[in-house]
């Protein structure tokens, strides 16, 4: 028995990656409690469990005195003696348990706790997986989708997670066996909740596309600055060079637009606005309000500017419901009052 026990312990290591000592410990729990609801709450149990020679003993601890109060954890000194006669009084006497002599009650308390102790195990599993995917893209396949709240089951590499439906972006729409791309925002290390929270609205897996997409971002040439997005309508990105030989934009759009389609098809065809970063706040707020031309940006209180455009540029500049310079303001972090002149 107890090497099926070792094997079994092998088997939850080596398929669902559930550490042997963990196990151990919970095991070992298991017995303890089996012990005390078969033999009382105040009983002394040991339990040994040796992963080297493959065995597992329980024994019942008592301590020998001269009267006993409590037959759980105590022995008179006189059955002491009768057990071994180097027995004294204060020493524990431990009797073995034989394990299959546990009353059916007590061996499903038992394997409640061992239970209890693989989910939590594979939970942990799940947990430092998803951690070290933190703020990173994973791909996911669908694998069910809830027609009564529009969330979406998903497998990945490390079990199910759920894409619930405020993360997905608005109009897309998936089909079971989908493979898509989220982007892992926070992993709950506690025990209740959703293991992961994933996401497709968050700006971060636009930045991560664009590391993945531009060599010269992953090269270190070219960095992201900043990043402002409305999940399916528009995104707008602020890039520079640290290689003057090197055009930001340029890179992040590819040969005849071959990088940045890529990002737009994956985003569902989300626009995305790639505009230069600057060091000099009035360059910066002009380029941020792409695709308008901006005649003049002023300073006008810290983080608060004033643009000056062309009549026929002022409603491009603001955009659809004022999306446009909303974006810009968020990216820049300024406050923006355009005008026309």
């Amino acid at each position: 028995m107890n090497k099926e026990f070792f094997v079994a312990l092998d088997l939850l290591e080596k398929e669902k990656g559930i550490p042997k000592e963990y196990m151990i410990e919970k095991i070992e729990a298991a017995l303890l409690s089996a012990c005390k609801k078969e033999y009382g709450n105040s009983t002394l149990v040991r339990v040994a469990i040796d992963p080297v020679k493959e065995d597992v003993k329980v024994y019942i601890q008592k301590e020998v005195v001269e009267e006993v109060t409590n037959p759980q954890c105590e022995i008179s000194l006189e059955e002491a003696k009768a057990l071994s006669r180097r027995n004294t009084l204060g020493k524990l006497v431990e009797t073995e348990v034989k394990t299959k002599n546990v009353r059916r009650l007590s061996a499903a308390a038992a394997k409640s706790v061992i239970i209890q102790g693989i989910r939590e195990g594979e939970r942990k599993v799940m947990q430092d997986a998803y951690e070290s995917k933190r703020e990173e893209i994973i791909t996911a396949t669908v694998s069910k989708i809830f027609s009564d709240n529009g969330n979406i089951l998903l497998e990945t590499d490390n079990g199910f997670a759920t894409l619930i439906k405020s993360e997905q972006i608005p109009g897309e729409t998936f089909e079971v066996g989908d493979k898509i791309k989220v982007f892992v925002t926070e992993v709950n290390k506690e025990s209740r909740g959703p293991l992961v929270t994933l996401s497709r609205v968050h700006p971060g897996l636009v930045r991560r596309m664009f590391e993945l997409e531009i060599p010269e971002i992953q090269d270190g040439i070219v960095m992201v600055e900043g990043i402002s997005r409305e999940a399916g309508s528009r995104t707008k990105i602020a890039v520079w060079s640290r290689d003057e030989d090197v055009d930001a934009i340029g890179a992040c759009i590819g040969s005849h637009g071959m990088r940045i389609q890529e990002i737009v098809k994956e985003l569902n065809g989300e626009k995305i606005d790639i505009i230069k970063y600057s060091d000099v706040p009035e360059e910066y707020v002009a380029a941020a309000l792409a695709p308008a031309t901006v005649k003049s940006v002023e300073i006008v209180e810290e983080r608060i500017c004033r643009v000056v455009v062309d009549a026929d540029q002022l409603s491009l500049a603001i955009g659809k419901e004022g999306q446009n310079a909303r974006l810009a303001a968020r990216l820049t972090g300024m406050k923006i009052d355009i005008k026309s002149e």
